[in-house]
């Protein structure tokens, strides 16, 4: 995915639904929530480039897993994450907090906290002509993720911060969930053309071994039940359901 002629972004599928987002520009790259670190070891050797930044949103091992091997390779390399993770992202050597900026790749990149699935969850925001949002885990498409550490308010209140972003907004989550994420979504709201609309197109994709994701938030607003959901008791509901549906 372009979002400016020199920079692009690249998933790797890695473990059962996990995806590595890898962003480059010339022969320069950042890499996002590693879960692991030989196929981003391979797919920066095979193109020639440098690792300059490891981008954490939160301590999960199915997202730092890759981090300390990465290390090795790349020893000048910025691992940067949640000042709030330094026990449990210990190799961090560039912590920071809500609302810090950050150089890379000639881009600005905003630190957005958005807990809820953990106590200290980030990501990262590129407001571009096309704007980027690294999410990790806080939302998927048409879902979000589940409350481990925070509370129903908070995850509420963070994807109202997503949803005040730009609708053109590319949101780069880390997980493969959307075919199975829309069927929920259809169980509850079966009448709803969106939802079947965005099914079909994720079946095609599938059926040619392409991600789904990244998504439009555009196009979440219509088909994510918890960015539609009108207050907390409604996300609470939508949150509890999901958690119990087969």
């Amino acid at each position: 995915m372009e979002f400016n002629k020199e920079h692009k972004i690249i998933g790797i599928r890695v473990l059962r639904d996990n995806v590595i987002w890898l962003w480059k520009k010339n022969r320069s790259a950042v890499v996002i929530d590693p879960a692991l670190s030989l196929p981003v070891k391979e797919y920066l050797k095979t193109n020639n480039l440098n690792l300059e930044a490891i981008l954490q949103t939160h301590h999960h091992s199915d997202h730092i897993g890759g981090t300390r091997e990465l290390i090795k390779e790349w020893p000048n390399v910025k691992v940067i994450a949640s000042f709030k993770e330094k026990d449990r992202i210990p190799f961090q050597n560039s912590s920071v907090k809500d609302g810090d900026t950050l150089e890379l790749l000639d881009e600005e990149v905003k630190v957005l906290e958005v807990i809820g699935h953990t106590r200290s969850h980030i990501a990262f925001y590129i407001n571009n002509n096309v704007p980027i949002l690294f999410i990790g885990d806080t939302l998927f498409s048409a879902g979000c993720g589940r409350i481990f550490e925070g509370t129903y308010k908070q995850m509420y209140y963070s994807l109202k911060r997503i949803k005040s972003l730009p609708i053109n907004t590319l949101i780069y989550c880390a997980h493969e969930y959307t075919k199975l994420n829309l069927l929920w979504a259809l169980n509850l709201e079966p009448e709803n053309q969106n939802i079947k609309n965005k099914l079909i197109e994720v079946e095609k994709k599938i059926a040619l071994k392409e991600l789904t994701i990244p998504c439009l938030l555009e196009e979440e607003m219509k088909v994510n039940l918890f960015l539609r959901a009108d207050d907390l008791k409604g996300f609470s509901f939508l949150r509890a359901n999901k958690d119990s549906w087969v």
